[in-house]
């Protein structure tokens, strides 16, 4: 499962280029953003998405291959590396790790696809996210099979995430009422959503708002999308 990650992840990146050059060249119009004052086009989200799709490239690089992403992706000023090694994939850090980016990024993508409006770069938005969303239900079973010191520790990270992010419940462990939790949905089973600000808040590390660096960022994110 997680041994075709960074290959997902390599062409993925190569996607959402290819999305933001073609947004760039296009006249868009504004869409409505978590802030009311902000006009927010589709390259700034396309460009967000890129900042997370590195993160989780260079997380999964080094869990499974001890490297992380080589110089000619990187661009010309890349912000330092601390830590990461390879491990096995029976490894639980590894699917603990990829609960803190990916389970976040599946939300990410499900609150893109309420601004998109060219159907183009929404189709690769629900595409990525439907993608993302099988990986990480994949995770989170082999994580449950792991036992319950594993249990345990996802259902910390998603409490953790859950006092960071902001009002309401979008973060849902892998054993919940005594049940296993493979897929974190509503009531009606509907995904959750989150605004790039709530994303940011996780990725920063932070409970406040007007934060634009920290946590996994300590430079911030690239693009227009950087604040909680």
């Amino acid at each position: 499962m997680f041994s075709a990650a960074f290959q997902l992840f390599l062409s993925r990146r190569h996607a959402l280029q290819l999305g933001i050059g073609a947004a760039l060249a296009s006249t868009l119009a504004p869409v409505t953003a978590a802030h009311a004052d902000d006009d927010i086009k589709e390259e700034d989200i396309f460009r967000f998405a890129f900042n997370l799709e590195y993160m989780e490239a260079e997380y999964y690089l080094r869990g499974i291959t001890g490297k992380g992403i080589e110089k000619p992706d990187v661009g010309s000023k890349p912000g330092d590396v601390v830590g990461g090694k390879k491990v096995t994939f029976e490894t639980p850090a590894l699917g603990l790790g990829g609960m803190l980016f990916e389970d976040v990024g599946v939300t990410a993508y499900a609150g893109a696809a309420t601004v998109l409006k060219n159907k183009e770069f929404l189709a690769a938005a629900a595409g990525i996210l439907a993608v993302e969303a099988y990986h990480m239900g994949m995770a989170r079973a082999s994580l449950y099979r792991m036992g319950e010191k594993a249990w345990k520790a996802a259902n910390a990270i998603c409490g953790a995430r859950d006092k960071i992010d902001g009002p309401g419940d979008k973060a849902q462990g892998i054993y919940v009422d005594g049940k296993a939790n493979f897929i974190p949905s509503t009531p009606d089973a509907i995904g959750f959503t989150r605004t790039p600000q709530e994303v940011l808040r996780i990725v920063y590390r932070t409970d406040q708002s007007g934060v634009s660096k920290g946590g996994f960022y300590p430079n911030g994110m690239n693009g227009a999308l950087k604040s909680t």
